[in-house]
């Protein structure tokens, strides 16, 4: 190593995990999970559980998480992913298993899954992203839209007579007996990028522990379904989305 590298080393502040193949990602600028993607690779380097982690694929914008992290993934199809995560679990029980799911898959198709998986206290970790809006297919409502917003369609906004109450997954996960930690982030500011990495990390380490299924919820922004720039996808996120979904643990049983 040249003296320049050394400096630069040591002037390094920030970079990619080693476990992120370098790469384009497909999604849009100001997506949350690419923030996210990065936070589980850090943890997955930091636990050295690189060679012991198996990811579950959704159906949705995140299709190509094996594209971008060197660990094992299996694909499931849409809604499916605790069911397959439950049974890869109970295969390889020395293995962290997790599924990575938007609210489309999560909290719509796959409803059925998510709970009853949560309820059995499978040993698991969900990870949800709930950006309230379909971003992959073309910005159609979502389990999770909130009232008034308004998507493709919705295009007037969301009414309860019309279209029923957005769904409050991670609360609803709350309550099952089988689920150890269940916690509600995001990864808008630098503070609640480190709140969500802990978070996470104590899924993970619950999840290995055998102490229940685990469920983290990043509450995220789609600038492209929500038509808006990033920065005021975010600042919209902040002023609506976060007092109907406000973060923290809701379910600690450490």
């Amino acid at each position: 190593m040249t003296r320049e590298d050394i400096i630069k080393q040591e002037n390094k502040v920030a970079g990619r995990p080693s476990l992120m193949n370098d790469m384009p990602m497909h999604y849009c600028p100001g997506c949350s999970h690419g923030v996210v993607h990065k936070i589980v690779a850090e943890l997955i380097d930091e636990m050295n559980l690189q060679d012991k982690t198996i990811g579950i694929c959704p159906v949705g914008c995140a299709v190509f998480a094996y594209r971008y992290l060197d660990i094992d993934w299996v694909e499931a199809a849409h809604g499916r992913a605790p069911a397959c995560a439950s049974a890869l679990n109970r295969l390889w029980p020395e293995h962290l298993v997790f599924t990575y799911q938007g609210d489309g898959d999560l909290g719509c198709i796959g409803t059925a899954e998510t709970i009853h998986a949560l309820n059995r206290g499978e040993n698991i970790t969900i990870i949800f992203i709930n950006n309230a809006i379909y971003g992959m297919t073309g910005g159609q409502m979502a389990p999770t839209t909130l009232m008034g917003q308004k998507t493709a369609t919705c295009p007037y906004g969301r009414e309860a007579d019309l279209h029923g109450y957005p769904l409050h997954m991670t609360d609803i996960a709350a309550t099952l007996e089988g689920t150890a930690y269940v916690s509600r982030q995001a990864v808008d500011t630098v503070a609640h990028i480190r709140a969500a990495k802990r978070a996470i990390r104590k899924a993970f380490e619950n999840s290995l522990a055998k102490k229940g299924s685990n469920l983290v919820e990043i509450v995220a922004t789609c600038s492209s379904g929500w038509k808006l720039t990033p920065a005021k996808a975010n600042e919209w996120m902040a002023e609506n989305m976060l007092p109907y979904y406000p973060l923290g643990d809701l379910k600690d049983k450490a």
